[in-house]
């Protein structure tokens, strides 16, 4: 089944080149069947290369999807147009009544700061009490993971000597988790932080499982099975310029940046570097969309209820 979103959206036109099966309003109400309701809060500066990123990932699986794009109520992002806001984003508090069947927090650029300044921690700390009611499941990316994993776990994060930047080997350190179905003993996943978690940190908690890391990049996923939600320290959804185009934007501003690891083909900026995360990313996805599938009631209503 193809993923229902806005008909003008910017992200349709470029999912459509790449035969990613979309759907219109009414295609949807033609369907007899409940699609899954997945909302995007969308923290990322680039508003619509994240938007396309994660309606790929959604998109690419044989349910059907409604996506909702969310933004914090109390905050004006900078970086799009407040006409792209009001086409096509509804205020957390406009949302907070309603139920979703899964739920995306993405990164956001403000990983040095400490979490308590971050101008909307406490809207923030709502939403993810929030999701202990009124979503199925959560998935936290990025900086979204590790503010995700210290509000429930109290688990801090710590500033690297350098930015962790590149595309890194993981480990699949449990091939029997529902998440990992497929997955190689190893894969490879695009990082971009300057901060990190550690496993030292982590609670003596059954109801938490590392289920991918990094030798050199360290914790890169965990299931948090009591909060019913994943948090994935890296990025996943990037695309194939992502890193390439962090590294010109940094060159440019004159910000000391060093070439992304594992990247360019012979570390050459020049030359086009190759996707080696596409076929594990939409792994991921899928695999957690039919966790979702599976344990989500039919009823919106009684999503939250135990």
């Amino acid at each position: 089944m193809p993923i229902k979103i806005p008909d003008d959206l910017p992200a349709r036109s470029i999912l459509e080149t790449e035969g990613v099966m979309l759907m219109t309003e009414g295609q949807a109400a033609r369907q007899d069947i409940r699609p899954l309701r997945i909302g995007l809060l969308n923290l990322m500066p680039d508003k619509i290369r994240t938007e396309t990123q994660f309606a790929r990932l959604l998109g690419a699986n044989p349910l059907q999807i409604e996506m909702t794009l969310i933004k914090m109520t109390a905050h004006t992002p900078k970086n799009t147009s407040a006409e792209h806001m009001l086409a096509f984003y509804r205020d957390f508090a406009d949302v907070a009544h309603e139920k979703f069947d899964g739920l995306v927090i993405t990164g956001a650029p403000v990983e040095l700061m400490p979490f308590e300044e971050v101008t909307y921690w406490n809207e923030l700390k709502q939403i993810f009490d929030w999701t202990q009611t009124n979503v199925q499941s959560a998935m936290h990316i990025c900086w979204g993971a590790q503010a995700a994993l210290h509000h429930f776990h109290g688990v801090p994060k710590y500033a690297l000597p350098h930015k962790q930047f590149g595309v890194f080997n993981h480990h699949n350190l449990n091939p029997a988790s529902p998440y990992l179905r497929g997955f190689s003993d190893d894969f490879a996943i695009p990082v971009s932080r300057w901060t990190e978690v550690r496993r030292a940190d982590l609670p003596n908690d059954p109801s938490l499982e590392v289920l991918a890391e990094s030798d050199d990049a360290g914790l890169c996923l965990i299931a948090d099975h009591k909060h019913r939600c994943l948090y994935m320290f890296n990025h996943v959804e990037y695309d194939t310029g992502t890193l390439g185009a962090e590294y010109w934007r940094d060159r440019k501003a004159g910000k000391p940046i060093a070439l992304p690891c594992n990247y360019f083909p012979d570390d050459d900026p020049n030359r086009e570097p190759s996707n080696r995360w596409r076929s594990h990313a939409h792994l991921l996805f899928a695999n957690w969309l039919n966790e979702l599938y599976q344990s989500t009631p039919y009823h919106l209503a009684d999503i939250g209820k135990r």
